[in-house]
């Protein structure tokens, strides 16, 4: 019997054709599974049509990860692996495991030794890193920033002490209705020339990626609530 595997598979960003952002051999690799792991069921089921996927869902088992999936339901996820039929895990939009919760099963995997293989699929993080103009070479992704205003200022702070010692592009997001505090937070808190880049809605046809100084911003109107954005810094 050929060994099982888990998949990773990349979601789109964006609601428009797959053709732009999922190579063919991806939605070829999704009928080879008739397990999935997923954030939540009705977008995977939706995506999953849109894909072609030619299994009725009435056989086809999931298995939910999100904020709200205890611990130790993660360890018997992966158990029709070890009875020959592949799993697919997939995030709620992007890339699996990169700001979200797909890590915990393939860090199981891993010790279990069971073969994990990545897809190729749209990044909104390295997509804006690409367009962006900053350092590709040294950069880090830093997840959420605090909520708390204070902190979030002092956070600010020592991610620009980063950028301007190591020359490291500093990346980073935000809850959706936020994104207008936090890009004020940066060009009010920010040394003038510090470079800001927001990239919003990327891959879609409202997309915007922008650097400019922080001075710059001030003098920029953008309205970026709820809409997804990320958030880098460069000198």
């Amino acid at each position: 019997m050929k060994e099982a595997v888990l998949y990773l598979f990349p979601t789109p960003i964006a609601d428009n054709d797959l053709k732009y952002s999922m190579p063919a051999i991806n939605l070829e690799l999704l009928q080879r599974c008739d397990c999935f792991i997923v954030e939540e069921l009705r977008t995977a089921r939706r995506f999953l049509k849109k894909a072609g996927y030619k299994k009725d869902f009435d056989e086809v088992e999931f298995f939910i990860l999100n904020e709200h999936t205890n611990s130790q339901d993660i360890e018997n996820y992966l158990n029709p692996i070890l009875s020959g039929r592949n799993i697919g895990l997939m995030s709620e939009a992007g890339l699996p495991c990169v700001a979200d919760p797909g890590s915990m099963v393939v860090s199981l995997a891993q010790r279990k030794g069971i073969k994990v293989i990545p897809l190729v699929g749209a990044s909104s993080l390295m997509m804006a890193l690409m367009a962006s103009g900053f350092n590709g070479q040294n950069f880090a992704f830093v997840g959420y920033l605090p909520v708390d205003k204070a902190l979030r200022v002092k956070r600010i702070k020592e991610l620009e002490a980063i950028v301007f010692k190591t020359n490291q592009t500093q990346i980073f997001i935000e809850a959706p209705y936020r994104n207008n505090q936090m890009l004020e937070s940066l060009i009010q808190n920010l040394n003038s020339t510090t470079l800001v880049c927001v990239g919003v809605d990327i891959s879609m046809e409202t997309e915007q990626i922008i650097t400019k100084t922080a001075n710059n911003w001030k003098k920029t109107k953008i309205d970026l609530n709820k809409r997804n954005t990320v958030f880098l810094i460069h000198k």
